[in-house]
């Protein structure tokens, strides 16, 4: 009995690494050893900065709430302290939204909590 490989399987798996390699610089984009290796890392690399991106997002939030009531004379944890004490449910994001694209109702929080 001949030997039987599964070639349409396998050159469908090559072509899905291949097109996923699409756009990569020099011999990572067609070369099959290659591409795999580089696929593998940037799917690493994908899955563990998904996971970063909230972290840089929340820091980034806090940044700008920081700047926002410190113009107001109160530093982060004194406003996010009153924030929860006076039971106002508004998450970081909402939060950093207001303090830099309206500082007006900002202003209302912070006045509210004082």
């Amino acid at each position: 009995m001949p030997r039987s490989v599964n070639s349409v399987a396998s050159r469908a798996r090559r072509k899905k690494v291949l097109k996923q390699a699409k756009g990569y610089f020099g011999r990572r984009k067609n070369v099959w050893t290659v591409a795999k290796n580089a696929v593998d890392k940037a799917m690493q690399y994908a899955y563990r900065d998904r996971k970063t991106k909230k972290r840089n997002f929340r820091a980034l939030w806090i940044v700008r709430i920081n700047a926002a009531a410190r113009l107001h004379g109160m530093s982060y944890s004194q406003f996010m302290g009153k924030i929860h004490a006076n039971n106002i449910a508004l998450n970081r994001k909402v939060l950093a939204d207001l303090a830099m694209n309206n500082p007006d109702a900002f202003k209302a929080i912070v006045d509210k909590i004082k």
